[in-house]
């Protein structure tokens, strides 16, 4: 989503903007309630310590948009926003043509008030951005406003943000409604995932719907080359082709989702009509997918414990949408000098990092790299000696069938210590962790339904499904 950029006008560019004298400004403010509200500006130390008094700014969008619907400073304000406009009658438009620019493809329609420029992305700023263009080199068109899209739905159809060639740093919120009314026609929509100028430059008025292609995004690209590094199983490639088909598919599926929410907008009564001239195509979708869940884990634990430089994007990836495929929970950090912590630290074993510990360290400079023998889950610690952080991914399950469950700490997260002396991170499931630490922490019951199966069988799968109803009260 877009949003509108904000630009902050001080006391004397308000009164260029309105063309105000001396004094009328302060009269202005005093008669008018409606008059947008001021702020102070930021002082910097330097200026306190010169005696300076903070100055007073304006939202420069809001002044321009209250210019609009007043009746003295109509002519100064936005173009689109004149009351007038909702009553008078306008002559119907003519389409322009397409237009390359490089904030994004674009449409330019001439109507009554004179050409407007609908650029089709959602990019912040870049209806101020072309306004500003524009304003030094108007080109033969002479275009007077330009729209963007604001990424989301207005009262009367997707919702525009405007920036007038006259006043280029000052955008608002405009309505596609009054637009399509300016143009006299059903505007052109297209979703976003087919917002290219290759798609958009085939339509004009009349044409019939683009059948295009929904292109692969970065992540997927990143799959597919990945899926073409010699791994030592074919259950690498095999995952990594099927997450890069999910993910395509996710993508249409998202497109065909957002055709329906606008199209439907489009028909409802207070909805201005509007045109989807684009679709995707629909041979050979969807994509295959694997079936086979052990293939996939397989995969994945191919990926994660490989210290080839292609496997860590691709793990990244991972991640993010296929956690529920590797045999680790998630990420938890927990502070290195807690005497739980510290006690931990010296079971695990320094080792070659993989590209799950790529993942976990991200972009820390001071990294050292473990691993936990008996859990099998990968550790970093970053930071210096003194104040370090471990970083992991909590285990499943600790399989350590000979031992019990001795007793359990709290710090920073639940600590499992055991009948054969040792300590492990408490066992948890993909998607929940047992965080547990000053100013907070996850429910209780959580805990307490995780000890409790521990008590019955140390090495159990946890699970924490309606854990307020099976934690015993005693642990509560």
């Amino acid at each position: 989503m877009a949003g509108r950029h904000i630009a902050f006008l001080r006391r004397h560019e308000v009164e260029r903007l309105l063309q105000l004298g001396k004094g009328e400004l302060d009269r202005l403010l005093e008669e008018d309630e409606d008059f947008p509200a001021g702020s102070e500006g930021y002082l910097s130390q330097f200026d306190e310590a010169l005696g300076k008094e903070p100055h007073w700014r304006w939202d420069g969008g809001s002044v321009y948009v209250w210019a609009a619907r007043s009746s003295r400073f109509r002519e100064r304000g936005a173009v689109l926003l004149d009351p007038s406009l909702d009553t008078r009658a306008v002559a119907p438009g003519k389409w322009l043509g397409f237009q390359p620019t490089s904030h994004g493809p674009a449409m330019d329609w001439e109507t009554d008030l004179g050409v407007v420029r609908i650029l089709h992305t959602t990019r912040f700023g870049a209806a101020c951005a072309m306004a500003e263009e524009l304003a030094e080199d108007a080109g033969p068109q002479g275009v007077i406003t330009v729209c963007a899209l604001y990424g989301d739905i207005g009262f009367s159809g997707p919702a525009l943000i405007a920036a007038d060639t006259a006043q280029p740093h000052l955008e608002y919120e405009a309505q596609w409604g009054l637009v399509t009314r300016l143009v006299g026609q059903p505007l052109p929509w297209w979703p976003s995932a087919l917002r290219r100028s290759d798609v958009i430059s085939q339509w004009s008025p009349g044409a019939p719907v683009t059948l295009a292609e929904v292109l692969p995004d970065e992540k997927e690209t990143t799959l597919r080359r990945a899926a073409t590094v010699r791994w030592p199983d074919d259950a690498a490639k095999t995952a990594l082709v099927d997450l890069a088909n999910s993910l395509r598919n996710r993508n249409i599926g998202s497109l065909d989702l957002e055709i329906r929410i606008f199209g439907e907008h489009g028909a409802h009564p207070h909805g201005d009509p509007l045109l989807i001239a684009a679709r995707h195509r629909t041979e050979g979708y969807p994509l295959p997918r694997t079936d086979d869940h052990d293939v996939l884990a397989a995969g994945w634990c191919t990926i994660a414990s490989s210290q080839l430089f292609e496997a860590y994007e691709p793990m990244e990836i991972g991640m993010h949408y296929a956690a529920d495929l590797l045999p680790f929970g998630p990420h938890t950090e927990v502070r290195s000098r807690g005497p739980a912590a510290r006690r931990w630290g010296q079971q695990l074993t320094p080792c070659t990092p993989t590209a799950l510990h790529a993942v976990l360290a991200d972009d820390a400079q001071d990294v050292t790299f473990y691993t936990d023998r008996t859990t099998g889950i990968p550790v970093i610690r970053k930071g210096s000696s003194r104040d370090s952080t471990w970083v992991f991914l909590a285990p499943l399950r600790i399989p350590d069938p000979d031992a019990q469950l001795k007793s359990v700490i709290l710090e920073d997260t639940v600590w499992i210590r055991t009948t054969d002396g040792r300590i492990h991170p408490g066992p948890c499931t993909v998607g929940e962790h047992l965080w547990w630490g000053p100013g907070g922490g996850d429910r209780p019951t959580e805990a307490a339904w995780v000890i409790s199966q521990l008590m019955d069988d140390l090495s159990t799968q946890v699970s924490l499904d309606d854990h307020w109803h099976h934690a015993p009260a005693g642990l509560r």
